[in-house]
């Protein structure tokens, strides 16, 4: 009778607190708050820029716009990632970001180069940018199929660094006809959506209030 009572008593916590235990696990990564202060840097190449529409109506314009938080565009359209790399260490010591959004890789995708070297590019920048404190949004950009899906090497870079990753994003705005420019690049309407989609994003895991 006594074993029976300890074992009422002691099974209920100990599944509550493996439940818990799981569930953390499962969470995946988040952001801390930023302030209200902060800058966020958008890096990456024309999808960042705002190819296709007005610079007023670029995704880190819109941001800007939603969040109240300084979004800086350092996007430069056909670009390459390993060029990216050497560009990113003086605008993380210039602009000292609290975030910063890597949407990088498209052009990398295009020229078809080694995927290996993309994914190696891509984690050094998210190294580098961790080094300095900084927290990392990762942005994939799909292949140019009939049916877009994410170059496979974002999932191992977001797998291999843990950051906050979007996979989807841009598959749903340059799958849409409506919300295109031209093949490759959205207009002011896909734009508009990439914004709300990181501005929603931000505040669900936490890098901004829900009110904002």
């Amino acid at each position: 009778m006594q074993r029976a009572l300890m074992k009422a008593f002691l099974f209920p916590p100990l599944i509550l607190m493996l439940s818990s235990m799981l569930s953390c696990s499962e969470q995946g990564p988040s952001f801390s708050p930023l302030a209200a202060n902060a800058t966020i840097l958008a890096f990456g190449d024309s999808l960042t820029f705002g190819k296709g529409t007005s610079r007023s109506q670029s995704y880190p314009a819109v941001l800007q716009s939603l969040s109240q938080l300084h979004v800086i565009n350092a996007g430069i359209s056909g670009e390459v990632s390993a060029t990216g790399l050497k560009r990113l260490p003086d605008l993380l010591s210039k602009h000292q970001p609290a975030l910063v959004i890597i949407c990088h890789g498209g052009n990398d995708i295009l020229q078809r180069k080694n995927p290996m070297q993309t994914k190696a590019n891509l984690i050094k920048m998210i190294q580098l940018a961790e080094s300095k404190h900084v927290q990392v949004m990762l942005l994939a950009v799909p292949r140019p199929n009939l049916l877009l899906s994410p170059a496979a090497f974002y999932a191992e870079v977001a797998q291999a660094t843990k950051v906050v990753f979007d996979p989807e994003t841009m598959i749903k705005v340059l799958g849409d006809p409506k919300l295109k420019s031209d093949t490759f690049h959205p207009n002011s309407a896909g734009y508009a959506v990439i914004a709300e989609n990181i501005f929603n994003k931000l505040k669900a895991l936490g890098a901004l209030k829900s009110d904002t």
